[in-house]
């Protein structure tokens, strides 16, 4: 993709920091608004570490990057008879990204966050009472600050000031401008996964330099979308009758050892790697048209309404699913490692199937599903880079 035709979003950012000191983090004030909380008929609900339940809850109502931060910390809900309304996570690891890392080795300081309050439950003071609750369990834990990292709206730095006393300590730019990651695309079908990363390369809004595709069928539409955007191309097809697998996975490695990726995507690539080449490219990222589990080795996984399913690993998941008649399906996006579909999970969210809808229905909403776990998915990779 020629340089000139990138941007680079620039977004600014402010780190907060709260004095859990501050007496409205006192354990009468808290525990006196949990019980309003409760004569509201919310029924407020703590997690020391939060359920696969939950988890699966906050990746399908906010878009499927914070169960990965979440999972590592406490939680505390607020949930009625229609189901979870909010949720304050607090203690959790500190992510690895410049904004953060600094505070690491700050030992009286613990993360709040993420934070979430649904549509229907915002301006009704909910959110302030899962607020103060989350710092208080960390000021029960013995830390002395919170810090509430890289917080982007001026009305959520409003909103932390003027309920916690917040003040902003660090301003920055979370998109550090001029860095474009040098990527090749690995990609079997139709492409558009391929299309909507090309997209957002060239709009900016994701910190790609889209170098180069490869495919290994020879109808895949995704060498005309290549084409047409000007992106280097090439078919690597295996000639099962002539040439065994390893002599076909030392092409694939070759053809993409080529193009000096720096990032490797599989966007519905249908062949399994091989441990030459998940070992000679250190940045694999793969998308999984499935609702995969945190902890790899899980064959299970929980959904937002409970239900526990299987993970649905390997090329047929979508049809394996609909063949047990789920109500789920889904969407990840995961590091590749030599183990198929066990890598560590960047981003993901459900999707509920729909009883009789045609299965080109399904599909289109699942391909919009998979466009924006995958744009999270690459952010997240490309913060934890610098």
């Amino acid at each position: 993709m020629p340089s000139g035709e990138q941007t680079a979003a620039r977004k600014e950012a402010v780190n907060l920091v709260v004095d859990l000191d501050d007496r409205q983090f006192d354990q009468p004030a808290v525990h006196h608004a949990l019980e309003m909380l409760a004569a509201r008929g919310v029924q407020p609900l703590r997690e020391h570490r939060a359920s696969e339940r939950t988890l699966a809850w906050i990746d399908a109502e906010f878009g499927g990057s914070y169960s990965g931060q979440a999972a590592s910390g406490g939680i505390w809900l607020a949930q009625n008879g229609e189901g979870i309304l909010g949720f304050a996570s607090y203690g959790a690891r500190v992510p690895n990204v410049p904004w953060t890392r600094r505070w690491q080795s700050e030992s009286d300081v613990a993360m709040f966050g993420p934070f979430g309050v649904v549509a229907r439950a915002r301006k009704t003071g909910l959110g302030a009472v899962l607020l103060h609750a989350a710092l208080f369990a960390l000021r029960e834990r013995g830390f002395r600050r919170a810090l509430i990292p890289a917080v982007t709206k001026q009305r959520s730095i409003d909103y932390y000031a003027r309920h916690a006393n917040a003040r902003a300590v660090e301003r920055f730019e979370l998109d550090r401008p001029g860095k474009f990651w040098r990527t090749t695309v690995l990609a079997s079908g139709n492409g558009t996964n391929f299309q909507s990363v090309v997209d957002g390369a060239r709009a900016g809004t994701l910190p790609l330099d889209v170098g180069g595709l490869i495919v290994n069928r020879p109808e895949a539409f995704a060498l005309e979308r290549a084409a047409r955007a000007g992106i280097p191309s090439k078919l690597v097809y295996w000639e099962r009758a002539a040439e065994s697998r390893a002599q076909y996975d030392a092409r694939v490695l070759a053809a993409v050892k080529e193009t000096a990726p720096e990032l490797v995507l599989l966007l519905g690539w249908m062949h399994v790697l091989s441990p030459d080449f998940v070992a000679a490219f250190p940045n694999i990222i793969n998308l999984h048209p499935a609702f995969l589990p945190l902890d790899a080795r899980h064959d299970t996984v929980t959904l937002p309404d409970g239900a526990v399913i299987p993970a649905y690993r390997g090329k047929s998941a979508v049809d394996e699913a609909l063949a047990d008649t789920s109500s789920w399906i889904g969407a990840s996006v995961h590091r590749v490692n030599v183990a198929v579909d066990r890598g560590e999970v960047l981003a993901r969210a459900p999707l509920r199937t729909i009883g009789g809808e045609p299965r080109e229905a399904l599909d289109a909403r699942l391909h919009a599903l998979e466009h924006r776990v995958l744009a999270a998915a690459i952010r997240r990779w490309a913060d934890e880079q610098r």
